[in-house]
């Protein structure tokens, strides 16, 4: 088995089929490549709709689909990958969706175990899929996927704010899981964990696209109080900190400051806002 995609899904409405649909309509070919679905946090009707499309639209695909009832997408993409059986590893969001090509243009780029691929990149707001937005990925895409080597502190490192739009060696990941500790920036903290396996970065061709969805209620747009901010931040720059300094020598050190001074922004922006409220 060459690729394991792993989608993981909770209380899933209808955008989940758009992006079934395009892990059926792959072209590349279907006995190398298993999709892993989880369902996480909820079951009825859910389960009995997914077992429906599975066995309508997927039935001659390799098809894992795991209910559990514990939630959270962290817990979800584990169980995922501990089940997992293929050499390198995609992860797509439920509300997003991916190119006929995406698959077979990033397996085509693989190098050795060592080797991230990127794709290119698609944002949307739910409902306006033909009329995309201006996306920093689609931009640091145009920028660099013309390159030989690129590294981690290019711009290219906005692309390691989280584990989609990418194909990635099991072997850089192995026995790292994401902290189901966080609700929030578990993905940026999930990407910093296995920098230190990653010594190469190639990019697709441009057929490979990643369309991200964006929807009022999903975990990116939903709202968090000043508070909570604040305690996410200092928990994430701890844990940060101390995967850094667990291994000094085989981190990069200004991968790790870009991560610290990250979440520093994040606070500075919230506090902004939140006074211009008051005064509002």
């Amino acid at each position: 088995m060459k690729i394991s995609v792993i989608v993981p899904t909770y209380k899933p409405q209808d955008y989940i089929w758009e992006c079934l649909e395009s892990l059926a309509t792959q072209t590349l070919s279907k006995d190398v490549f298993e999709v892993i679905i989880v369902l996480n946090g909820c079951g009825e009707p859910w389960k009995s709709d997914i077992e429906r499309y599975i066995a309508l639209n997927m039935f001659d695909m390799n098809i894992k689909f795991i209910q559990t009832d514990y939630p959270g997408v962290s817990n979800a993409r584990n169980i995922a990958l501990d089940t997992a059986a293929g050499d390198f590893i995609a992860f797509i969001d439920d509300d997003d969706y991916v190119s006929p090509t995406y698959l077979s243009s990033l397996l085509e780029k693989a190098g050795g175990t060592d080797t991230i691929v990127l794709s290119n990149a698609v944002a949307f707001n739910d409902g306006f899929a033909k009329d995309p937005f201006p996306f920093k990925l689609s931009d640091v895409y145009r920028k660099y996927s013309g390159r030989e080597r690129i590294t981690l502190m290019s711009k290219v490192r906005k692309y390691f704010s989280g584990p989609w739009m990418k194909l990635i060696p099991v072997n850089i990941i192995k026995d790292r899981r994401f902290d189901v500790r966080f609700k929030n920036g578990e993905d940026s903290l999930f990407m910093f964990l296995i920098s230190d396996r990653i010594k190469s970065i190639k990019f697709s061709d441009s057929s490979a696209v990643y369309n991200r969805r964006y929807r009022q209620g999903s975990a990116v747009t939903s709202y968090r109080s000043m508070k909570d901010i604040y305690k996410n931040s200092v928990r994430m720059m701890r844990c940060y900190s101390e995967i850094f300094w667990s291994a000094p020598l085989r981190y990069n050190f200004n991968f790790y400051l870009t991560r610290i001074l990250a979440d520093i922004k994040v606070v500075l922006i919230a506090y902004v806002k939140k006074i211009k409220t008051l005064h509002d």
